[in-house]
């Protein structure tokens, strides 16, 4: 059995509409989700409100709060739906059981799990040695697609400026 099988035999189809929340900060969720369509935006929001987005999750992504999942705690973040969304959902419980009985099943979720964490890896570097322009013109680069979709202030959220300074970023590519 491989991977995909798994989630054909035991994950569950689900669809969510817009600015419908798969999971907020603080709930607990156990499942972990495959993207089919639609486009998610996994973001943290702070004591005193503010939102922080985390990532933009795309068709064919997998996702789910490993704290809440995997450790059963809280989930560390909250899961939107930025358009309507058909996921697979699966209990992580399930997906860790096939994995200690099925070879292919436990490569593809390090796979998964590797990916994951060159992403952050590299998310990491970007905000810690880049400036917000530079981030930004790397997600134009790689992404061109999520700004025509994705509202200013989510970007802005995601480059950490504010909405302003987002603008003046734009002006400054525009006028170069």
């Amino acid at each position: 059995m491989d991977f995909y099988e798994l989630l054909r035999l035991e994950g569950k189809t689900i669809e969510k509409a817009k600015h419908e929340h798969i999971f907020v900060q603080g709930d607990s969720d156990r499942s972990f989700y495959r993207v089919q369509s639609g486009l998610l935006k996994a973001y943290y929001t702070s004591k005193k409100g503010k939102e922080s987005v985390k990532s933009f999750i795309l068709p064919e992504d997998t996702i789910c709060s490993l704290t809440s999942a995997y450790s059963e705690g809280g989930c560390s973040f909250s899961l939107i739906c930025l358009e309507a969304t058909i996921l697979i959902k699966i209990p992580f419980a399930k997906l860790y059981e096939y994995s200690q009985k099925h070879h292919e099943i436990a490569n593809k979720i390090i796979e998964l799990l590797l990916g994951l964490a060159m992403k952050k890896e590299k998310r990491e570097f970007e905000f810690l040695c880049l400036s917000a322009e530079e981030r930004y013109h790397l997600l134009v680069e790689a992404s061109p697609k999520l700004l025509e979709t994705v509202t200013q202030n989510d970007i802005a959220r995601y480059l950490g400026v504010t909405p302003v300074g987002l603008s003046r970023i734009k002006n400054r590519e525009h006028n170069n």
